[in-house]
């Protein structure tokens, strides 16, 4: 995805483009590129604990790659998006049955016990939602900054962004505050080490 008609477009430039792409993407595109993140998922190295999310609207993944992480023997945590701006809170995820709905309308979150903010510490994998990443491993996120606070002390796990192909971009803008992502999970691709060599991309 090229910047057009701005060489180097801010952040809510790149939102507002990335989130009307998103919106037309067609379903059975959807549902081809979760079942292969499902697949792809499987490649990444065993982690004892994993941190997950549940895709809501148009963000790529499933449920379904959740419980493949659990079937694998995973522990699987969950975001829990606190009341207040902070860091993301955590619980386990058990199946379907232990999500409802969240704060926000149209996000499922656990309804297990609370683990508090340290719980992503715990984890060698976190799968990151994005609305796309780069080749050195900058993340757009939506915004709110909840990723940003709840990743600064993740300091030995592995920081997946999970995306569609064409949002992994050469290059976003970026701020020092950003967590660094170690790689990108592509429905095409698979896992792809990140910074990416450009040859490769």
């Amino acid at each position: 995805m090229r910047a057009v008609g701005n060489e180097h477009p801010s952040k809510a430039e790149w939102r507002e483009r990335l989130t009307s792409a998103r919106s037309a993407v067609p379903i059975a595109r959807r549902v081809t590129e979760a079942g292969a993140l499902a697949r792809f998922v499987t490649e990444l190295p065993h982690a004892e604990t994993v941190c997950g999310y549940v895709p809501f609207g148009t963000e790529p993944g499933s449920l379904a790659l959740l419980d493949v992480l659990r079937d694998a023997g995973s522990r699987v945590l969950l975001p829990v998006v606190p009341s207040v701006p902070g860091p993301l809170d955590w619980a386990e995820y058990t199946g379907s049955a232990s999500l409802a709905p969240g704060r926000f309308r149209g996000v499922l979150e656990p309804t297990g016990n609370r683990l508090g903010p340290s719980a992503v510490e715990q984890a060698a994998l976190v799968l990151v939602p994005a609305l796309a990443v780069d080749h050195h491993g900058v993340r757009l996120g939506r915004g709110a900054g909840f990723y940003d606070r709840s990743l600064g002390a993740v300091s030995h796990a592995e920081l997946v962004a999970v995306v569609r192909d064409e949002e992994l971009v050469p290059r976003l803008p970026a701020e020092p505050h950003d967590a660094l992502m170690t790689g990108a999970l592509l429905p095409s691709r698979g896992f792809v080490p990140l910074p990416a060599q450009l040859s490769a991309v």
